[in-house]
């Protein structure tokens, strides 16, 4: 017999022996089941804002003249009530001289129309004037009050005038570059006067934000409910980083939101209010703000890779009698890294398939291995007793 012929012989033999006999089977699919962790979570919900200092003071003259001394370095801290600048001061003394001596001349005018006024008082009672005379006394007299006041008056407007002359601080904090340098005419008429530098305030420090709608109706319903109060009414806390930070390390709380939503972005400006000892939160600068959203609450966690998707309905595997998988509608919440909190449709008692749902279909008998979800991997707060 020929090789060729003897090779066909066995490749007829090897088909006749396989026929008829049923592939081995499988068995069920092995999958990896656990039930949920059981933790305390708190929701934050994160928006970015911009630094805005709590006072901003623009320092205008409010009297002309020359600019005669600057009294800071340019970015350096003040104090409210420092000296800043000091407008050339002697035709403000001068003119506040003259009004002092205008004060005094109507103070020696009230004091002869008083003396005449009583002199005319008594010529009066024994009929030596007539009526007429005295009611021209008693008006120059009055005239004489009027004259003093006005006098007055003008002295301390004068007074006023010469110390607008030493422009101080206002409030306290950080000073900008002077923008007019000394010598130069300073004006303070027109809508606005000369601008000659502006100050900020450091500590405490504000951050804006928005929030759109929903967030809004949300934070909304969760007051109506007795869940989370409102920032209007309560402090609820804030976290923030800046953009070379981690783990947002300052904690501030709500101060203020807005009256209504802006009708051109469908948002709502709130504010919240931080600490800032160090300066390092500097007006202008964004950042990143976690406001508390919900909680603490007691919630169940998944790893993402065990919820399925189903005709748009989000569901997880639940393993059931004689081992048999059943879709578990549930309603996921925030996420935890690779992990999933899951507000409804579980619970603490469930098996739950976490590794290899790709393998399974409804109603099948499985293969358990028993397993074990990683704890959140952002430090949520420690189990609860299931």
């Amino acid at each position: 017999m020929s090789m060729r012929t003897f090779s066909l012989v066995l490749v007829v033999l090897g088909l006749a022996g396989c026929g008829g006999k049923p592939p081995p089977s499988m068995g069920p699919p092995q999958v990896t089941v656990a039930t949920p962790l059981v933790r305390q979570i708190t929701d934050w919900d994160e928006y970015t804002g911009r630094l805005a200092a709590v006072e901003s003071v623009e320092i205008r003259a409010r009297v002309g003249g020359y600019l005669q001394s600057v009294h800071f370095e340019d970015g350096a801290l003040v104090q409210r009530g420092d000296l800043l600048f000091v407008i050339d001061p002697r035709p403000y003394e001068a003119a506040l001289d003259e009004a002092r001596a205008d004060l005094t001349q109507a103070k020696v005018r009230l004091e002869l129309a008083s003396n005449d006024l009583d002199r005319a008082k008594r010529l009066f009672a024994s009929r030596a004037i007539s009526e007429e005379e005295l009611d021209a006394r008693t008006k120059e007299h009055r005239q004489a009050e009027a004259a003093l006041e006005a006098a007055q008056a003008a002295e301390q407007g004068s007074a006023l005038d010469l110390e607008f002359a030493r422009i101080k601080a206002p409030i306290s904090g950080r000073i900008g570059r002077k923008l007019v340098t000394v010598g130069n005419l300073v004006s303070s008429s027109g809508d606005k006067p000369t601008l000659l530098t502006t100050i900020v305030s450091v500590d405490p420090v504000h951050v804006y934000f928005t929030a759109d709608e929903r967030a809004f109706l949300r934070y909304t319903r969760l007051a109506e409910q007795g869940i989370r109060p409102s920032s209007r009414s309560a402090p609820n806390p804030v976290r923030l980083q800046l953009a070379d930070e981690q783990d947002f390390p300052h904690l501030g709380y709500m101060d203020f939101v807005d009256n209504q939503v802006d009708r051109a972005t469908g948002t709502m400006q709130g504010r919240a209010i931080f600490k800032n000892p160090d300066g390092n939160l500097t007006p202008g600068l964004f950042a990143r703000v976690k406001l508390l959203g919900e909680g603490p609450y007691e919630a169940l966690i998944v790893p993402d890779q065990a919820i399925g998707t189903d005709q748009g309905q989000r569901l997880v595997y639940v393993l059931g009698a004689d081992n048999v998988v059943t879709p578990r509608p549930v309603t996921p919440g925030r996420s935890l890294g690779d992990l999933r909190v899951i507000r409804a449709g579980l619970s603490a008692t469930d098996r739950v398939v976490i590794n290899g749902i790709q393998r399974i279909r409804p109603g099948i008998t499985v293969t358990p291995v028993e397993g074990s979800i990683p704890e959140p991997a952002d430090g949520t707060s420690a189990a609860i007793n299931k």
